[in-house]
Parts: structure tokens; C-alpha cells; sequence
């Protein structure tokens, strides 16, 4: 039974999966190595908070048991659990590694879960002590609102362990959807023609970023591609096209985009460092 659950990684998706994760009731541990990264994400959550009571969401009482249900934590020998979410950079070598530490931590019945978005959940399986506990969790951003949620099943991922995490997925209010092992699961495999085709658009000069997304967004999408870019990051965003690039033996349709390139290249990265495409100073196209 789910009691207490670590959420490894401040960013912006550890933040609201750990705020996800407290305003259903659970006991959650956020922890992160660096102590500015720990602030920021408090200081997210505690914003998220704020917004929800703004908007009448909630009530300030309400609020108070979100605040009290998150512990902010940087030593990882703190993080003895029933569930520990990784939402942590999306490199393999450093996965590895706190996963290792968290299986030692841990008893072996402790689940252990990746909200990797494009890394292979049966490679990230390998070298753990009773890997049938392992599996992936992909929230998506911004996770405390966004109800969908991909169970990933690697090649030893136990049917017990999708069961219990989809049926955690339900206290939380979300949509869990399972699906096997594969680059870019199933939303991501989707959703690189959504990025890569407006990027094309936008690299042969044919319409402007923001007129591909006026387009879209008048033809009943929430948020157009470029604005979408920029609140997940750029970063992020190319890493994950990149990864399927490779993953599936670099078909051309799926080539990721030197426009998009150039923007992590230079440090415009979205919404997180200010501008992307956008300006978020000003509002106005970067």
C-alpha cells in the first residue's frame, strides 16, 4: 500500500508531480541535490498553490494540507518509501546512478519509477536488484492539472507493479493509459509531427511561429506548437526528438530541427529562461 512517496528532481515536473501526489493525501518527499533547485521548486509549488486559491480551486484550509503533506529534502538516504518518482535530466547515466543508490535505500518491494519522456524503460531496468518493481511514469506538464499519465511496462516490469501504479494514477484524478516499452511510448511517437512540421513551416519561412500557431490554435488546439515548445523547453523538447530520431535508425521525417537547435544552442530555452520563441518579458515574438 502507497503511504509515503519520494519524488526525485525540483524542476518543474518534480514539483508537480510532488503537488499532484500531496493534494491527493500522500505523504511526499521532494528531494533535490542542489539547494537552489530545492527553493525554486518549493517556491513553484507553493505559486501553483496560490493560483488554485486565486481561482477558488481551493480553500485556503485546503491549501494548508498541500503545504503540509510536501517535505523538501537533499539527502537521498532520506528517501525511504513505498513509490519513488524520478523526474530527474534526462540522461541515462545519471538515472542509473540514482537508482542505484534508491534500490540500496529501499526495501525490494518499494516501487521504482521513471517519468522519463524518451529513454527506454527496459534499459533503465537493467542492474536494478528485483526489476518486476520497475517501470515508467510519464506525467506531463503541468503535471498537478494534466490528467494523462503513460504506465510504461519494461521487459521485467511485473503485472503487480502496473496494476498497483495504475490504480495509483486513480487517487491522484488522473488517466492512466499502459503501454509496452518503445521509443517515445505512444504520446511522444504521436507528437513529433505536431513540433516538426511547424518547425519545417517556420525554417523555409513560409508562415512566422506565431502565425503557425494563431492557425492552430483558431482550428481548435489549446496551444499552438511554438508555445507548446516553449512551456515544456526547448531543451527537453529537441531531447526527446533527438532520442526517437536515433531510436527509430534516423528516418527523415523524423530529423529534429536546426531552428530548434539553434534556440537550445543559444540558451532560449522557453518559458523557464526567459524567452524561446517567444519573449516572456515582453510578450512579443523572440
Amino acid at each position: 500500500m502507497i503511504k509515503e512517496i519520494a519524488v526525485i528532481g525540483a524542476g518543474t515536473m518534480g514539483s508537480g508531480i510532488a503537488l499532484a501526489c500531496a493534494s491527493a493525501g500522500y505523504r511526499v518527499l521532494l528531494y533535490d541535490g542542489f539547494p537552489e533547485a530545492l527553493e525554486k521548486g518549493k517556491n513553484a509549488i507553493s505559486k501553483n498553490i496560490d493560483y488554485l486559491i486565486h481561482k477558488g480551486k481551493i480553500s485556503s484550509d485546503t491549501a494548508s494540507g498541500f503545504h503540509a503533506n510536501i517535505a523538501y529534502v537533499n539527502r537521498l538516504d532520506l528517501c525511504k518509501v513505498n513509490l519513488v518518482i524520478e523526474a530527474i535530466i534526462e540522461k541515462p547515466e545519471a538515472k542509473a546512478e540514482v537508482f542505484r543508490e534508491l534500490a540500496l535505500i529501499n526495501e525490494p518491494e518499494c516501487m521504482l519509477v521513471s517519468n522519463t519522456s524518451s529513454l527506454s524503460i527496459n534499459q533503465l531496468q537493467k542492474n536494478i536488484p528485483n526489476p518486476g518493481r520497475f517501470a515508467g511514469l510519464h506525467f506531463f506538464n503541468p503535471a498537478h492539472i494534466m490528467k494523462l499519465v503513460e504506465v510504461v511496462r519494461g521487459e521485467d516490469t511485473s503485472v503487480q507493479t502496473i496494476d498497483n501504479l495504475v490504480s495509483f494514477c486513480k487517487t491522484l484524478g488522473k488517466v492512466p493509459v499502459v503501454c509496452n516499452n518503445a521509443p517515445g511510448f505512444i504520446v511522444n511517437r504521436v507528437a513529433r509531427n505536431f513540433y516538426l512540421e511547424p518547425l519545417r513551416i517556420a525554417e523555409t519561412t513560409t508562415a512566422t511561429p506565431e502565425m503557425i500557431d494563431l492557425v492552430l490554435e483558431n482550428s481548435g488546439f489549446k496551444m499552438g506548437p511554438f508555445r507548446l515548445m516553449d512551456l515544456i523547453g526547448m531543451d527537453i523538447n529537441y531531447a526527446v526528438s533527438q532520442s526517437l530520431y536515433e531510436a527509430l535508425n534516423e528516418p527523415g521525417r523524423l530529423k529534429p530541427s536546426e531552428l530548434q537547435k539553434s534556440k537550445v544552442d543559444q540558451g532560449k530555452l522557453g518559458r523557464k529562461s526567459g524567452s524561446g520563441f517567444y519573449d516572456y518579458s515582453t510578450q512579443t515574438n523572440a
